[in-house]
């Protein structure tokens, strides 16, 4: 995508995410992708600016965490010809599964993926819709490593910033596109 496209899709899809004051909490400005997604143009151009973000040779696998690292990881797998590998909650995945505990700002969370779900050494790339402390794309990343495979990076449609979650996020490039 040229530069001065490139610009001016990513001011269309940034424009389509609006905040929500107060949800799920008090004090919290929830950052809304559901008009993005309502959007057909929008989330062409989002799936495309994300392709576009790739480095280097391709992903074999995009993987993506439950939930919306679903939408925009499966979309973005049948646009670049890759397989998509889904993460998900304890319980939800009905073959063996490697599991991968992980802290929250106020206890603890799980992932798994099934054990037979990628070949040792395959190219992944992870994707989910918000980068915010890390916590669960660092997850995502130990359960790829058992795995054997090979991680391209971090691909997400917003960051934010302020958590600083970039910085520890050593292992692999990390790519957002819109930040705040």
């Amino acid at each position: 995508m040229a530069m001065d496209n490139r610009a001016a899709a990513l001011a269309r899809v940034e424009g389509l995410i609006r905040d929500i004051p107060d949800f799920p909490k008090p004090g919290i400005l929830f950052k809304d992708i559901t008009p993005l997604l309502g959007d057909a143009e929008g989330f062409r151009l989002s799936i495309e600016l994300l392709a576009d973000a790739i480095e280097g040779p391709g992903p074999e696998y995009i993987v993506g965490t439950e939930s919306r690292g679903f939408i925009f990881g499966a979309a973005l797998a049948f646009h670049l010809g890759a397989g998509f590998i889904p993460v998900r909650k304890p319980g939800k995945l009905p073959a063996d599964v490697h599991s991968c505990e992980y802290q929250l700002e106020y206890g603890t969370d799980a992932l798994e993926v099934h054990r037979d779900a990628l070949h040792r050494g395959a190219r992944t790339l992870i994707v989910d819709d918000l980068l915010a402390t890390g916590g669960t794309a660092r997850a995502t990343g130990d359960l790829l490593r058992r795995l054997g495979a090979e991680l391209l990076g971090y691909s997400f449609v917003i960051e934010l910033t302020f958590l600083n979650a970039r910085q520890q996020m050593t292992d692999a490039p990390v790519m957002s596109l819109i930040r705040y």
